[in-house]
Formats: C-alpha cells, sequence, structure tokens
C-alpha cells in the first residue's frame, strides 16, 4: 500500500489515496516532529520541547506521547514500510523519505540545481513547487514549527527565483515579465529579483524599463538601507548599459537574442542560405515534459546519430496543442539544426483556406533555400528532386504543420538521414507510419496540474490562488484542451476586475459551454476547430459521430456502438477506426471508445442539427435495449435460480453481447456499470418507465454480490419511481422489498424496516405467496442486522413454510440456513446445525452454489462455537472458495471474518492476520464502514496480544 505524508500545507497523511486521521492538534504536531526528522530518533524530551514549546506541559508528557503514537499507528498500519518505532528513549518514523512532501521537495530542488539541461531542471523545479499546497504545517501555531516554517518558506522564495533563472535562459523572458514585476513589488529590495526583472525587460525590448527600475532600487536601497546595489546587479546594469547583446544567465546559444529569429541568415562562406522559417516560439507553454522527452529520444538522438531520415507525427484533436509543442521543441533544439529549419502550414483543416499541395509548397522551399525562380525546374519531379538535393547532408528541421493526411505529407520528405521532419494533423498518418517509419506521438488533455499551471502563467498565480473553486470549475470545464484553456484565459485577462466566478457560472452551462468558448476568430474557436475536422467526414462516418453524442456514459463498447448506430459490428468498426484516426474518437482499450469532453458536447451539438428527434430517440431506445438484453443474459448466468421476467425482442439493429459464462457475465457488468448506470438516468429522462424498472432488476445481482447497497439504492429508486409510473403491482413489491434489504444492509434500519413492510403489506394485498416469502426472507435478514434473533427466526420460519408449500427447493435451501443461522444466534447450535445441513444438501442437490457458499460460512461459525475449530476452518476456506469463484464479494467478507477467528483458536495468528487484513480491505471498497472497524478491532486486539507477548 502507499503511503504519502503532507506537510507544505495542512498536515495530512494517506494510505492508498484514503485520508488517515492523524488526531488533533497535538498529533499533527507529533507527526511532523517525525517526519521532519524521519529515519533519525527523536528522544521523548525533544518531542515535547518541539510540540508544546512555551505552553504548559502535561503532568505525564511521555504517556501522552505514548497515546498519540498509538492512534497514529493504528491508522497507519496497512501502509508497507511505515513503522513507529519505540526507542530506548524516544521513537523514530521510518519511512522512505520520498513518501515526505518536503523531504521530496528539497531532493527535486537539490537535483534541479545538479542537473545538465536548463530542460531538465525546468522540469523538477516545476515538479518541487506542486508539492506546495498552503503554509506549511497548515494553522498549527508551535514556536519551533514556526521557526521551520519561516525557514521553508525562505526555501520555497530560493526556489522560485532559481526556476526564473532557468525560464530567462531558455528565452522565456516575455512569459515571465507580469510575475517578476508583481513579485519585485513585494519584494522591492531584493536584488536578485530586481536583477531578473530587469533581464527580463532588456529581452523583451524594453531597455529603458531595465535601467528605471535599477535607479528605483538604488534609490530605495540608499534610502532605506544606506547602501548601493551589491556587484552582480551593477554588472548587469552596465551590460544593459552598453547593449551587451546576452546579459547574465547566458547559458545556451538561443538566449543570445532578445527578439524573434530573422527570415534567414547566411551560412558558410559559399553563400548557401540558412533559412529560419520557424514562427516566434509559444510565449507560454506549460508541461508536456513526457512528450517533449518523447521527441528528443526520436528526432535529436537519431538525428545526431545520422543513420535514417526521422520523421514523428504528432496527433491529436483540434486545439490539443500539437503546433505549440512542435514549435516549442524546436525553438529548445535549434542547436541540433545549425543548417537551417524550414516551416509550413499546410492548411489541412483550416476553417478559411483548402489544403495546400505539396507543389506549391515545394517552391516555397526552393525558394527559401536560396534557388533563384530561374534555376527552378519546370518538371514537379524534379522539384522535388532538387529540393532533396539541396536538404542532403545538412543537419536541418522541416516542420509540416496541420497536414490533411499522409499524401500531402510524402512528397515533401528529405532522403538525407541528417534531416529531422516533424509533422502534426489531426488525423492519425497510419501510412506515414507504416510505410516510412515514422514514429506516432498522439496528443491526450493536459493533466489537472499541467492545465492549472497553463492559467497561472496566464493569469497569474495570485488571481488564480484567490479564487480556488472557481479556477478549479474552470479547468474541469476546459478538461484539459489547450485552446479552451486559452480562450478561457483570455476572457478573463480581458476583464481583469471581474471575478473568475463569473466566468464560470457561464462555461457551468453545458448547453451553452461552447457558445462560451466561442471567440469569434475562426482560428481560435473550439467550435470551429471541430468543425475542420467534421466536415472532413465521409456521410457514415458524419452519422455515426452524431450518434455518439447520443449515448450517456463515459465510454461505448463496440456491441453497444452499432447497437446505437444500427450498423453490423464489423462496418461499425471501420467506421470508428475513421474517427480515431481523425482523433475524433479514443479507443482507450480494446473495442472500448470514447470521446473527449468538449468533442462529446460538439457531437451532441450535431445530432440535434443533423438528426431528428425520432433518429435520435430511436438511436437510444437500440442502446438501451443492447444492455438491458445483455445485462438479463449476464443476471441469468450469475443467479440461474432468480424467477425471470419477460423482456420484449431486442429493438431492430440491436446487437446485445453474447456472454460465455458467469466469469464473463461478471466481466461485463464491471466494465459497462457506469454506462448502465448512465443509460437508465436517460431512460427516465423519456419517460421510458419499463426499461427503467428492467435495467434496476439486471442490475441487481451483480450489485448485491459486490456489496454495492448505494448503488443499489440509488437503481432501486429510480426503478421504484417507474413502477408507481407504470401502476404495477409485482414491480412495485420487488423495487420495495429490494429498497429494504440495501438500506438494511448499510444500518438504515428504519428505512428498510418501512421498505420491507411495504413490499409484505402489497404482496399480501396480490395475494401472491411467492412475494410474501421472499419478503419474509428480507426480513430475516433486517432483524438479523438489528441484533433481534427471535424476529429474524420468526420470519425464517414463516419463509420457509412459504418455499415448501409452493414447492421451490432452492428457496427454502435459503430459508434453512437463515434459520440455522438464527439458531445459531440464540445458542441453539445443535438446532443450527441440523437445518444448516438439511439446507446444504439441497444447496448442492440444486447446484446453487451462492446458497452453498451461505451455508457453508454458517456451518463453520456454528463449529467454531462448539469448540469444532479444525472442522471451522475446512467449511470456511471450502465456503471462500465458492463465494471466490461465483465472485461474491459480500460473502466473501463474512466468511473471511469467520475464518480470522477459526484460525485465533487454533493459535494459527499469521493466517488470522491475513483473512481479517483482506476482509477489511474488502469492507473499504463496499463502503461498509461498521464492518471494517468492527474486524479492524479484532486486528488490534490480535497485535496488542502480540505485543504483550513479545515483551
Amino acid at each position: 500500500m502507499t503511503v504519502e505524508f503532507r506537510l507544505l500545507g495542512e498536515i495530512e497523511a494517506t494510505v492508498d489515496g484514503r485520508p488517515v486521521d492523524v488526531g488533533s492538534a497535538k498529533g499533527r504536531c507529533l507527526l511532523a516532529v517525525l517526519l521532519i526528522d524521519v529515519d533519525h530518533p527523536v528522544s521523548v524530551d525533544r518531542l515535547v520541547d518541539r510540540v508544546w514549546g512555551g505552553q504548559r506541559v502535561p503532568r505525564r508528557p511521555a504517556a501522552i506521547v505514548q497515546s498519540y503514537l498509538s492512534r497514529l499507528r493504528r491508522g497507519l498500519a496497512p501502509a508497507a514500510g511505515v513503522r513507529i518505532v519505540r526507542l530506548s528513549n524516544g521513537y523514530r518514523l521510518t519511512a522512505d523519505p520520498r513518501t515526505v512532501d518536503l523531504h521530496d521537495f528539497r531532493r527535486l530542488t537539490r537535483d534541479a540545481r545538479a542537473a545538465p539541461r536548463d530542460e531538465d531542471a525546468e522540469e523538477l523545479y516545476e515538479r518541487a513547487l506542486a508539492l506546495w499546497r498552503g503554509d506549511p504545517f497548515g494553522s498549527l501555531d508551535v514556536p519551533w514549527l514556526n521557526v521551520v516554517r519561516s525557514t521553508l518558506v525562505d526555501e520555497l522564495h530560493a526556489a522560485r527565483l532559481d526556476l526564473v533563472d532557468v525560464r530567462l535562459r531558455l528565452g522565456d523572458h516575455a512569459a515571465l515579465l507580469a510575475d517578476l514585476a508583481a513579485r519585485a513589488r513585494r519584494h522591492p529590495l531584493d536584488e536578485r529579483v530586481a536583477g531578473q526583472l530587469m533581464l527580463a525587460l532588456h529581452r523583451s525590448g524594453r531597455s529603458a524599463d531595465a535601467l528605471a527600475h535599477y535607479d528605483g532600487l538604488r534609490r530605495r536601497l540608499v534610502e532605506e538601507l544606506g547602501t548601493d546595489p551589491g556587484a552582480p546587479i551593477r554588472r548587469l546594469h552596465q551590460q544593459i548599459i552598453t547593449a551587451d547583446p546576452a546579459p547574465a544567465l547566458a547559458r545556451t546559444p538561443t538566449d543570445a537574442s532578445p527578439g524573434p529569429s530573422p527570415g534567414f541568415s547566411l551560412g558558410p562562406p559559399g553563400g548557401t542560405p540558412v533559412p529560419r522559417q520557424l514562427p516566434s516560439a509559444p510565449r507560454l507553454f506549460a508541461g508536456r515534459a513526457a512528450e517533449l522527452a518523447f521527441l528528443t529520444t526520436t528526432l535529436g538522438r537519431h538525428v545526431d546519430a545520422g543513420t535514417t531520415v526521422v520523421i514523428t507525427a504528432i496527433g491529436g484533436i483540434g486545439g490539443i496543442g500539437k503546433t505549440w509543442l512542435a514549435l516549442h521543441w524546436a525553438h529548445r533544439n535549434l542547436d541540433r539544426f545549425p543548417d537551417g529549419q524550414l516551416f509550413v502550414n499546410l492548411r489541412g483543416f483550416d476553417p478559411l483556406d483548402a489544403p495546400i499541395p505539396p507543389a506549391t509548397v515545394v517552391r516555397r522551399f526552393l525558394d527559401a533555400l536560396g534557388v533563384v525562380p530561374a534555376a527552378v525546374p519546370v518538371d514537379l519531379d524534379a522539384q522535388f528532386g532538387l529540393y532533396r538535393s539541396l536538404v542532403s547532408g545538412r543537419r536541418m528541421l522541416i516542420v509540416l504543420d496541420n497536414a490533411r493526411d499522409s499524401a500531402q505529407v510524402v512528397p515533401l520528405l528529405p532522403g538525407s538521414p541528417t534531416c529531422a521532419v516533424l509533422v502534426t494533423s489531426r488525423s492519425r498518418l497510419t501510412g506515414l507510419c507504416a510505410n516510412h517509419s515514422a514514429f506516432a506521438a498522439d496528443l491526450d488533455r493536459l493533466s489537472d496540474g499541467e492545465a492549472r499551471n497553463l492559467l497561472v502563467r496566464r493569469l497569474g498565480r495570485d488571481r488564480v490562488d484567490a479564487e480556488p473553486g472557481a479556477a478549479a470549475e474552470l479547468l474541469d470545464c476546459c478538461a484539459g484542451l489547450p485552446l479552451a484553456l486559452g480562450v478561457v484565459a483570455a476572457r478573463a485577462a480581458a476583464h481583469p476586475d471581474f471575478p473568475l466566478a463569473t466566468l464560470a457560472a457561464e462555461l457551468r452551462d453545458v448547453a451553452n459551454r461552447l457558445d462560451a468558448l466561442d471567440t469569434g476568430d475562426l482560428t481560435a474557436n473550439v467550435r470551429s476547430v471541430l468543425a475542420c475536422s467534421y466536415q472532413a467526414l465521409d456521410a457514415v462516418a458524419a452519422r455515426v459521430f452524431a450518434l455518439l453524442g447520443v449515448a450517456p456514459g463515459p465510454d461505448l463498447g463496440l456491441l453497444a456502438a452499432a447497437s446505437l448506430c444500427a450498423l453490423p459490428v464489423a462496418r461499425c468498426r471501420n467506421v470508428l477506426r475513421e474517427l480515431e484516426e481523425m482523433h475524433l474518437v479514443q479507443q482507450h482499450v480494446p473495442d472500448r471508445y470514447r470521446m473527449h469532453d468538449l468533442v462529446r458536447l460538439y457531437a451532441a451539438e450535431q445530432g440535434r442539427q443533423d438528426l431528428s428527434a425520432d433518429e435520435r430517440d430511436a438511436a437510444l431506445h437500440r442502446l438501451v435495449d443492447c444492455y438491458t438484453h445483455t445485462a438479463y443474459a449476464g443476471d441469468r448466468l450469475l443467479e440461474p435460480h432468480r424467477p425471470p421476467i419477460g423482456l420484449d425482442p431486442p429493438a431492430e439493429g440491436c446487437a446485445p453481447a453474447r456472454l460465455a459464462d458467469a466469469d464473463a457475465a461478471a466481466g461485463w457488468f464491471a466494465v459497462e456499470g457506469s454506462c448502465l448506470v448512465a443509460a437508465q438516468q436517460a431512460a427516465a429522462d423519456r419517460g421510458w418507465h419499463t426499461e427503467v424498472w428492467r435495467l434496476s432488476w439486471v442490475l441487481h445481482t451483480f450489485r448485491g454480490r459486490q456489496g454495492l447497497f448505494h448503488d443499489l439504492i440509488d437503481g432501486w429508486r429510480v426503478g421504484l419511481a417507474a413502477a408507481r409510473e407504470l401502476d404495477a403491482l409485482g414491480p412495485q413489491i420487488q423495487a420495495h422489498r429490494h429498497l429494504g434489504t440495501a438500506h438494511s444492509r448499510i444500518r438504515r434500519h428504519q428505512l428498510g424496516f418501512e421498505h420491507l413492510g411495504q413490499a409484505l403489506a402489497l404482496a399480501e394485498l396480490a395475494g401472491d405467496l411467492q412475494a410474501q416469502a421472499h419478503c419474509h426472507h428480507g426480513l430475516t435478514a433486517h432483524w438479523e442486522l438489528v441484533e433481534d434473533h427471535e424476529q429474524a427466526l420468526r420470519h425464517a420460519m414463516a419463509a420457509l413454510r412459504l418455499y415448501r408449500e409452493l414447492g421451490d427447493p432452492v428457496a427454502e435451501a435459503r430459508a434453512l440456513n437463515h434459520a440455522g443461522w438464527e439458531y445459531a444466534m440464540l445458542g441453539s447450535y445443535e438446532d443450527a446445525r441440523s437445518f444448516c445441513e438439511q439446507a446444504l444438501t439441497l444447496n448442492r442437490q440444486h447446484w446453487d452454489s451462492d446458497g452453498e457458499a451461505a451455508t457453508l460460512d454458517s456451518l463453520g461459525y456454528i463449529a467454531g462455537q462448539t469448540g469444532g475449530h479444525t472442522v471451522a476452518v475446512r467449511h470456511l476456506r471450502e465456503a471462500l472458495e465458492v463465494s471466490r469463484r461465483i465472485g461474491n464479494a459480500f460473502l466473501e467478507v463474512d466468511v473471511l471474518e469467520h475464518l480470522g477467528v477459526a484460525h485465533l483458536a487454533l493459535g494459527e495468528h499469521a493466517e488470522a492476520r491475513t483473512a481479517w487484513q483482506r476482509a477489511i480491505e474488502l469492507c473499504r471498497s463496499q463502503r461498509r464502514a461498521p464492518d471494517a472497524e468492527r474486524v479492524q478491532r479484532r486486528l488490534d486486539e490480535l497485535t496488542a496480544a502480540q505485543r504483550r507477548q513479545d515483551r
């Protein structure tokens, strides 16, 4: 299990992402003291001094410290490699220092300062600074921690300034200006900050402002401190006065130029032009560290080796930042291509212009390479041959931006291994990869951290930090799409006095979100960028794209998509592949497809425009039918003894999945769970009450076995509303009964009793004996959970009588087991064993694995209570094997708890611990907090007993 300790903000600890209760303020302070000295001993006296400081020390401080640490131990017990060790005169917290954000921050800044390349240093500094969530140690006000906090704040300030130095060396001076100006106002006497601002101003063509800032700093130092500026900033001042082309911080060749590159410069003495066609580097760039490293590996190192021409194709949806990444990397690697860089926007997907043919591009390239018009061959093939000859043997980068397809790119490929080609396209360019060994780099959305960093760079940290909630909502609405983030930042920057919450509220409206991201400029507009891709589709692919906007849920399986679109499966796969080639869908796992959030909104918009309401409803009905029929077949495999319901034939064009066995069914439910919930809600929104109730029914067995009772309640609550709309008594009885059982399972006993009571009353009104028996069965479980075992036994016997009257041996066996369990709870172990043995016989005669596992669990418990611990272990191991085989994780918890008790009775402590630890994991995954706490108490008692024994 992974553990994380956080001190750079409020003090927190998590195990596998779940927060650990670290106690009161004193407990948090104690944890912080141990983590600051992680893996080092800290004496009790020092702990007391650091935690209580000048405050009144308790009468028995050592005992108080031990009490706090005992609580911490319990919370951290599941974490591997983390221990709080008692020493002769103190304690030591043993953990990997990298799990503590404070130590990780210091490690990363140390590595950044030692990094040989500024690109690496920038990434390390950004990772280090991203660890900070607020003031170190949060709101704790303790003298010793206050001193440490002050030191850490100084370290943070130094790291930020170091990162500014790195970015200045990388040429990001214009992007840094606003932040440096604000920092200079906050630290008016900090000469290092002043020097960085002066350098950024000078490199941005504002040398006069840089000199004015120096004059203001000098006056202030003289007036307030009676001193002159130091030597480093005086030297920088002199360099700016003398127009030194590369004042201070210069480490890379590209830093020498304060402005954009000229169109071309003359090369060697022969006068061969060295084209410098790259547009300026993106002013603000954030993230993409992995992609930049990939480009360096594929383009840079292969070109350095000089064995073959290297081609890398950057793909992704419109607005994902392909050109942005290509230019950023190209400018950072200019030194690899001293013989020049060619660039062309091929306009493959352009809202204003048609794609540029290769014949036009090659003439432009020849012109850039110094070929006078009279020397250009008439024959097109000869022009391409001349182009390849001119770049042969030269270390050049050719950037082919916004390509329509491989055919537009291939004629422009050089033949020399000294050249590199960087292509960007919304199309996947499979032909380029297959026939020319191009490397593919498909861009996904920015991570949350990268997106926030981009917003900070555009709007400034102060403004973003001032409205964390609104900023988070803006990031969520933009879904990591750089173009959308740029539009949002531009709108926010246009009104610096408006709160970000105003813009967030506008974007919150999903129906109008694309309107909010419409700038009026077709080249910087999310809708128009996506429209270019949509308009490039053929009629079938465009229809499928629009229909995908109808589908609810986070993603879509191939069979579901085929049903939605009423296409044969093979044809649907081919069309989805076409959409995937255009980066309009992503096949994130085999035969499952998803869309970027904003692409999905655009698809839904196109569906409303291009498809009639009847077409959209018919498509959704086919999808719901696909889910319902597949889930029904899966439920029959999971629980073949469950009384069936009737289904209408699937709609025409619907292609339900064929599930081979119970394992396949359980796997299908696990994958499709979110989609089934979304489909049920979509059906409810349209008033399709029969479909809504059926989806509640088909999801019941799987959710029950997994212990997903909160999900069961959500599903059956919608199902009950649908049953009432249908005015159908039978469906209402089932909905009430299942709601009652689910509420009881999560300790909402009053709600559980009310629903079960309503179910029984309706069943009696309808004269439905089977429904009455099921209700008594549910009431047995309810009264068992509230520990009224006499009431539980009464309902179990009532259910048993009715099941026998109905001639239902499978249900009879389950009622027998229930009755046997209640007899055991009342101490009548012989009666209990008799009933459960009868149940087990029927379970096995009728191949009821669920019933068999539950009955074996009961028999194991009864054996343990009557001293037969070896027999108990045998029964419980068999119950565990059956419950795992059928995927009944809910029952597995009970079996594991009872198995741990039996092992403990036999002195098998390690086996008991293993069983209980697994039971706790399952309880947490099923949100069964009271059960987890009960098993945890058993585990704690075992641990305490072993410690007493070790002493």
